[in-house]
């Protein structure tokens, strides 16, 4: 444990008392008690950007004041209904749509809400587990791992890129190309 500490100690000491991060000169001590154990303690929200977790409560709120703030504790959920919700604001984030036209809000963040409410609700024995029958994912991997393997040794002197819109757009030769322009090939 004392190299875990040192290390921490010998990044957050020097990091603190650089002059970049430091800039008025504090008389910052060597070490802090309270640095020295708070830096490994088991929460670490710093590491959430801040504009997220905005985001994300933002998101919740729709929930909130739709169902009533925190439902899933007392109700539960069935975990097929926030997978599919989940799934649908990926989908659409994936198709080319940035944000959700009934919030405004991103898609990706609405997906976030759902993968949160579901997670909390499984931690609490909330959840419903109506997921289909459990498979084995590593033989599915160890079956599946050779085929594709095999696929791009067999096409890898093609070497295509796939299409994408920012290759579409390079090649229209414009930011504001559109899909149909491409459509037929």
């Amino acid at each position: 444990m004392a190299d875990a500490d040192d290390s921490l100690d010998d990044y957050y000491g020097s990091h603190m008392r650089s002059a970049a991060n430091n800039p008025v000169g504090l008389d910052l001590k060597d070490t802090n008690p309270k640095d020295a154990v708070g830096v490994a303690k088991w929460r670490q929200t710093f590491c959430i950007p801040v504009r997220v977790i905005m985001e994300l409560g933002v998101a919740m709120l729709e929930g909130a004041l739709k169902y009533g703030r925190a439902n899933w504790t007392a109700a539960g959920v069935r975990a097929s209904i926030y997978i599919d919700a989940a799934e649908g604001h990926l989908h659409a984030w994936k198709m080319g749509e940035d944000d959700d036209p009934d919030t405004g809000l991103s898609h990706l963040i609405k997906a976030m809400s759902s993968l949160a409410v579901l997670r909390d609700a499984q931690a609490r024995g909330m959840m419903v587990d109506d997921r289909v029958p459990h498979i084995d994912v590593e033989a599915l991997s160890a079956e599946l791992q050779p085929i594709v393997n095999a696929m791009f040794e067999k096409h890898a002197h093609r070497g295509m890129e796939p299409w994408t819109e920012a290759r579409l757009r390079e090649k229209a030769g414009t930011e504001s190309a559109g899909r149909e322009q491409f459509a037929d090939g």
